[in-house]
């Protein structure tokens, strides 16, 4: 079978005719505006970002399996292989998608008291990002993806905020993967919420435990003690402490007495 019709029996666009050549060089090129510039043709009537700027819109309102070069098309009134004269294909519009999207790094540089309420902020912020666009989650984890200007420049916001602690530079690469793992995860628990499954998991435990409390006492005490409850905080904080708790005593044993 030729990739263009295993692309096709798992429901996937075929590429486009740049991409097959240009894979994740292309990305590259149109994330960072390097793209040659037609050298021949009428005038381009649309964009690369007015093309990811729709997509976004599809994704936002309708979810990230209902967005596809065919389905962006109709947004402009063109054909989709109208859309390759400006985006190679599917993979490297999802790229597009993502930079602009997450938009420029969160500006902490500012927020004083050093590298802890600065980073704070820059989770807070990377955390709303999910919240407006939860399909950023899907599209940055089904691959391993090109990163653009503005996803290199989170990560070097991170990284900023911890020059000056003593910490190596592994170490501080090391600190941005669990704050971004640790906002994935809460974002994507927001996500995989059910309200009425929530509700409905949690009487079938409760009934189940007064049951066999004795089996699981110190369930049954945390669940008595309100451990299930709504807390009404956000529960981005707890993770976030413990970590920066745990960065915190890494570089004060690190430097010493």
């Amino acid at each position: 079978m030729t990739a263009k019709k295993r692309g096709q029996a798992n429901g996937q666009e075929p590429p486009g005719p740049a991409a097959k050549q240009g894979g994740a060089r292309a990305s590259v090129a149109l994330l960072w505006g390097e793209q040659e510039p037609p050298s021949r043709g009428p005038r381009p009537s649309l964009s690369a970002a007015r093309i990811a700027g729709a997509a976004i819109g599809i994704a936002d309102g309708e979810g990230l399996d209902a967005v596809s070069l065919a389905r962006v098309a109709k947004e402009f009134g063109v054909t989709a292989m109208a859309l390759y004269r400006y985006v190679p294909g599917k993979a490297e519009l999802l790229d597009l998608m993502v930079d602009l999207a997450i938009g420029p790094p969160a500006p902490v540089a500012d927020v004083p008291g050093g590298w802890r309420p600065q980073l704070t902020e820059w989770a807070r912020r990377c955390s709303a990002v999910y919240s407006r666009h939860p399909w950023v989650l899907a599209a940055t984890g089904m691959r391993r993806q090109i990163m653009g200007p503005n996803q290199l420049g989170w990560l070097e916001t991170a990284l900023a905020a911890l020059i000056g602690t003593g910490l190596s530079a592994a170490q501080r690469h090391d600190t941005f993967l669990l704050l971004v793992g640790h906002v994935r995860n809460i974002a994507q628990q927001y996500v995989d919420h059910d309200e009425a499954a929530s509700a409905e998991w949690a009487q079938l435990t409760a009934d189940v435990l007064e049951r066999h409390a004795d089996r699981f006492p110190a369930l049954t005490s945390a669940i008595a003690e309100g451990a299930f409850a709504p807390q009404g905080r956000d529960p981005l904080d707890f993770g976030l402490n413990r970590i920066l708790d745990g960065v915190e005593a890494l570089i004060t044993r690190q430097a010493g007495p």
